[in-house]
């Protein structure tokens, strides 16, 4: 297992490479989808990775797929890398634990955020409108409060370095078409609902989180990565107070120290030291932990 900021297999065409996964085309119906380590803020790679960050993302995503399968289907063909293509042996080391492949699917035009929270850039909206992506809210929430009922609130998808856009349910079935909008909702809002109650049990609040679909056919699937501290907001359960920001499982630890140093969030991104690389793998780590009540056994960083 090593630490990986970027694959070059060059045995399968390179379809994509995202702000944290590599995607290579291995046939006609197949992906194999990399997550590295490579760590993103404010839609802005940063340049160290944090190690092992992309098996830590991949275990929990397998965790997830493998717990809601049976809501709805997943596109996952094969998880270990022995069960992979014999062309891919020669990068078994760099594949193991942060790999998948998957069935190719056409990925929905829009994100699935479902909110239980009240926090984020839905506290901004609220505290300006009343409202969260046009849902009207009672009055008086306070900043991290559970909200009455969780709240799916779609958005665009944006290109690399592009922010996402808050849609209207509206929007979104004009993009997507008025049954599978409604078919996505009630899959994500059913998702969370179980998730968020296993986690709370775990220790961890699921503040919001984002899901990804696809069609196969006719066939829905949840694609991508599900629950993961980079799509998600992780509260740790003690010490949760509304009327607040919360401590974090994710990158908001990360987020905060950078808006800290006066960044002004375009690229370059500034250096990250030592302490805030190994903090925020601390806190992936412990978030996989606590969801999976597993340890992952990973190399010595540095």
């Amino acid at each position: 297992m090593h630490i990986v900021s970027r694959t070059n297999i060059k045995e399968y065409p390179l379809i994509s490479r995202g702000k944290v996964r590599d995607i290579y085309e291995i046939d006609a119906s197949t992906l194999l989808i990399v997550t590295t380590d490579r760590m993103s803020a404010f839609d802005v790679i940063m340049n160290e990775p944090v190690p092992y960050k992309g098996v830590i993302l991949n275990q929990i995503t397998i965790f997830w797929m493998n717990t809601f399968e049976d809501i709805i289907a997943n596109h996952l063909v094969a998880t270990d890398v022995k069960d992979f293509p014999a062309p891919l042996a020669p990068y078994a080391d760099e594949l193991e634990g942060r790999s998948v492949l998957v069935k190719k699917a056409h990925p929905l035009p829009i994100e699935c955020i479902v909110r239980g929270y009240i926090t984020g850039s839905g506290w901004k909206d609220y505290q300006h409108s009343g409202k969260v992506c046009g849902h009207i809210l009672p009055d008086n929430l306070k900043e991290s409060q559970e909200l009455p009922a969780p709240l799916f609130t779609p958005s665009t998808k944006a290109e690399l370095g592009e922010h996402d856009e808050n849609i209207t349910m509206g929007e979104a079935r004009e993009l997507t078409g008025e049954g599978l909008v409604k078919k996505v909702e009630d899959v994500a809002l059913t998702i969370y609902k179980k998730a968020s109650d296993y986690a709370r049990k775990q220790g961890i609040i699921i503040a919001d989180t984002k899901f990804e679909f696809g069609l196969q056919g006719k066939h829905l699937l949840l694609i991508d990565e599900v629950l993961t501290p980079d799509s998600s907001r992780f509260w740790p359960a003690t010490g949760y107070e509304a009327g607040k920001g919360q401590a974090s499982f994710d990158k908001q630890y990360l987020r905060d120290w950078l808006a800290g140093t006066g960044w002004d969030k375009t690229p370059p991104p500034p250096a990250l030291p030592e302490d805030v690389i190994a903090n925020t793998q601390k806190k992936y780590l412990e978030a996989y932990q606590l969801l999976t009540g597993k340890h992952l056994d990973l190399p010595t960083a540095r």
